[in-house]
């Protein structure tokens, strides 16, 4: 029977830190970082697998330096993330004549990221502002306060489908399987040790439902493009994944298990979502109904189940779902909010709200909580209840995105229910 692989392992990520270097066998190192950095080494120089953040990259190269003097011969990119391509600048630098690969979209994917940084920005400093200021003090503790730029590098070579060569008798294949977490994400296989390199192909955490959208904000991420590339790997029967962050997956037989568990499970959710679909479901009922089956039970540490139903379904038909005609226009539901607080008073949505939360209805409190807030109208007391209903929701919560997200909130709204108190 199989034993699900993500009840033993981590989720969050380990910004890289100082002395975090480690062996993974004779000939392979990692640097954990924001995601992770291996080294390969072979008689004829380093192949690197992808650069950190740019603040990272001094830190992630002494981590690895002490394994091996040979220089980098080259650098792949599994993906165009900043957390992968930030640090190139610094490693071209070190090693003149460096060669930098990357899937062929690459180009496209870090222009797209450009354009939306300070968007996305904003959007992500809920989940790794409180991340940044540690890895920058524990830098401060080793003496390290020159932090290189972020590098929105060229690639020297662009894979399209598959790209093969062998350095110092180590035989690697670069395999592009755009559109799983980005529409630029490589492999890298090493076919004679059967040791595949996915990045962060399957998102974060290994043995987890993919993040089909990212609450920070990024583009769909197509359920049955996912359920191929999980499938891409899995026929190259690998003995050892390496991937983006945490240590490495060894032993063939749980390795297919999670894949092909991986696989089933995400056709399930798919195909429920079509089928709720074209039986009038609405998406909402979908996202409360469909569940994945025991025999293919994976985490939902970074995607979750309920959000990627709603993702597959506006994947396919856009974000009207003929509910109500003022979904066709510009004025938002909030717009009249402050109405609503007029004609039921604070007093009585506060005390309704109350009611759900006694009675486990967390959601619809926040519902009632936020006509109010809404409204500018926030007291202490209406403050503390979300704050206390945040608080309920953080402890059922296993997913690293909606866990960041609840946290945030809950500081937030203590310090309104704190400033609201002093004002009365």
């Amino acid at each position: 029977m199989r034993q699900a692989i993500y009840k033993e392992r981590p989720i969050e990520p380990n910004p890289s830190r100082f002395d975090s270097g480690k062996r993974i066998n004779d000939f392979i190192s990692l640097s954990e970082a924001f995601s992770n950095v291996y080294r390969i080494e072979t008689s004829e120089g380093i192949v690197q697998l992808n650069a950190g953040m740019g603040m990272e990259a001094p830190v992630i190269d002494a981590n690895l330096a002490s394994f091996s003097e040979q220089p980098l011969h080259t650098l792949i990119l599994t993906q165009g993330h900043v957390d992968h391509v930030g640090g190139v600048a610094y490693f071209r630098e070190k090693n003149p004549g460096l060669r930098v690969i990357a899937g062929a979209n690459n180009p496209e994917h870090q222009a797209y990221d450009g354009r939306l940084g300070p968007f996305r920005g904003n959007r992500s400093a809920f989940a790794f502002t409180s991340k940044f200021m540690k890895a920058f003090a524990h830098y401060q503790e080793h003496g390290y306060t020159e932090y290189p730029a972020q590098d929105t590098p060229v690639p020297d070579l662009l894979v399209d489908e598959r790209y093969s060569f062998e350095l110092g008798g180590i035989a690697f294949e670069i395999i592009a399987v755009p559109g799983a977490e980005t529409n630029d994400s490589v492999i890298v296989w090493l076919p004679k040790q059967r040791i595949c390199f996915t990045g962060n192909l399957f998102g974060c955490p290994f043995g987890h439902f993919p993040n089909l959208v990212t609450i920070r904000g990024d583009r769909y991420r197509e359920a049955l493009v996912v359920a191929r590339a999980v499938e891409v790997v899995r026929e190259l029967e690998p003995k050892m994944i390496l991937y983006g962050h945490h240590g490495p997956i060894v032993g063939s037989a749980i390795i297919q298990d999670e894949l092909k568990a991986l696989h089933g499970a995400i056709l399930h959710v798919h195909d429920e979502t079509v089928k709720g679909m074209n039986s009038g479901k609405t998406v909402h009922q979908l996202m409360q109904e469909i569940r994945i089956p025991p025999e293919l039970h994976v985490g939902e540490g970074y995607g979750k189940v309920s959000w990627s139903v709603r993702a597959i379904w506006e994947s396919y038909a856009g974000w009207f779902h003929h509910e109500s005609t003022t979904e066709l226009y510009s004025v938002p539901a909030n717009s009249v909010h402050t109405d609503i607080v007029e004609l039921a008073g604070v007093d009585n949505l506060l005390t309704r709200a109350q009611e759900k939360y006694r009675g486990g209805h967390y959601e619809q409190a926040l519902h009632l909580l936020d006509l109010i807030h809404n409204a500018r109208s926030g007291t202490s007391a209406s403050y503390a209840l979300a704050r206390d209903i945040h608080q309920a929701l953080l402890k059922q919560s296993e997913n690293f995105w909606l866990s960041s997200w609840l946290r945030h909130q809950i500081d937030l709204l203590s310090e309104k229910a704190e400033a609201a108190n002093k004002e009365n």
